[in-house]
């Protein structure tokens, strides 16, 4: 499992509907933009770990501003959680991306629910894309912090 995280100051997704139109799916104040990919392998344990992980992460500044903090250190940790396949494509040869690491949506999109479900047993707000359909993500980065993490 990886995910890409971008500590944000606000973020924001929104998806393609049936009829064409975009409509605001989910969105979140400073918090983490987190987008997740699941490959073949992956299971739920591994979701589980993913989630605290990103619960722990010290990535916010404390009152020194040294980024020792964590969303289980803020009073309204708040995460934008995004499926994106895309993070298994594999540019090792040619110029075209192969996708065959990432899973199989009937495969990820548990998985996936797996991370939201546990960040909010931690007591995250979490707001989330829509799996399967063309999304849109705005976000403004803060600090720039920009992390991968891979399980």
């Amino acid at each position: 499992m990886r995910a890409l995280v971008q500590r944000v100051v606000r973020a924001a997704v929104t998806s393609r509907t049936g009829d064409g139109t975009w409509v605001e799916v989910g969105s979140i104040g400073a918090g983490l933009c987190v987008f997740v990919g699941a490959t073949h392998s992956d299971d739920e344990a591994l979701a589980t770990r993913m989630a605290g992980k990103l619960w722990g992460l010290r990535v916010f500044d404390d009152d020194e501003g040294v980024m020792n903090r964590s969303l289980a250190d803020l009073d309204a940790g708040a995460v934008l959680v995004v499926s994106q396949f895309t993070l298994y494509g594999d540019t090792s040869k040619g110029r075209r991306p192969s996708w065959v690491g990432a899973a199989r949506p009937e495969h990820a999109e548990p998985l996936i629910e797996r991370v939201v479900a546990e960040l909010r047993s931690f007591g995250a707000t979490v707001a989330t894309g829509r799996f399967r359909t063309e999304m849109q993500v705005e976000l403004v980065n803060d600090g720039p912090v920009t992390l991968t993490l891979e399980l």
